[in-house]
């Protein structure tokens, strides 16, 4: 590694532990905006993929396709989707979220929405059903049941929380087409990488790309951990 690497990662890590309210304000947007948009989404969607996997209603595999088929749309098309609904000729023009935060919330959600449904889908389908109908059989209530099922399947959905929030922290083409990039407002860590690379910013963008790496180090060592706790363990 020559010098000017080394030099541009001791600026990177000095915008970081500096605290610079450039850096921080981006990785505070891009946080708030993605974990707001896992929030509301989150439940719903569990719901529906234990729904999927343990009931049959008319429907059912419309519903599974449409999940499918949403999960391998590339986020700038959703993110056109939305600006076309967000715009001021748009059915929701009158909230006027276009190039906000809440835009980017509802565009993010629609990412994260079917990758959820989804893993959740098949984590529940894997489970053994006599957990959920012993539950009822002893006559705990549906919302009883549906939380030992749950326990049993923590790694998994667990699993399905990480890819869901790790797919929209990082996603760039919706982010870019709902929010626009506005310093301070709606310019999050994929669209500042983006356009610092671009101008030739490489220490903060170096800086922004390490602080996804650790997020990711942590994540992937925390359901390592969870991971191994939860196999049985020989004797």
């Amino acid at each position: 590694m020559n010098e000017g690497w080394l030099a541009l990662i001791q600026q990177a890590l000095s915008l970081l532990f500096s605290l610079d309210p450039e850096v921080w304000s981006i990785i505070s947007v891009s946080f708030a905006v993605s974990f707001a948009a896992l929030a509301i989404t989150l439940l719903p969607s569990m719901v529906l993929g234990f729904l999927l996997a343990f009931t049959r209603f008319p429907g059912r595999w419309l519903v599974t396709n449409l999940i499918q088929t949403l999960q391998s749309i590339p986020t700038v098309v959703i993110g056109l989707l939305v600006y076309l609904l967000l715009t001021r000729m748009g059915p929701l023009g009158d909230l006027k979220w276009l190039f906000t935060q809440q835009g980017m919330i509802l565009g993010q959600m629609l990412i994260c929405a079917p990758v959820l449904v989804a893993m959740s889908q098949a984590a529940f389908t894997s489970v053994d059903r006599r957990a959920w109908e012993t539950s009822r059989t002893l006559g705990a209530p549906k919302l009883s049941a549906i939380w030992a099922v749950c326990r049993e399947l923590k790694v998994p959905l667990l699993l399905a929380i990480v890819a869901a929030f790790s797919r929209i922290l990082t996603e760039i083409g919706c982010s870019m087409m709902v929010g626009g990039n506005i310093a301070g407002v709606t310019r999050n860590i994929p669209t500042a990488i983006a356009l610092e690379t671009s101008k030739g910013d490489f220490a903060q963008a170096i800086a922004l790309g390490l602080v996804l790496l650790v997020l990711a180090l942590i994540l992937n060592f925390a359901l390592g951990t969870l991971r191994g706790k939860a196999e049985p363990r020989s004797h």
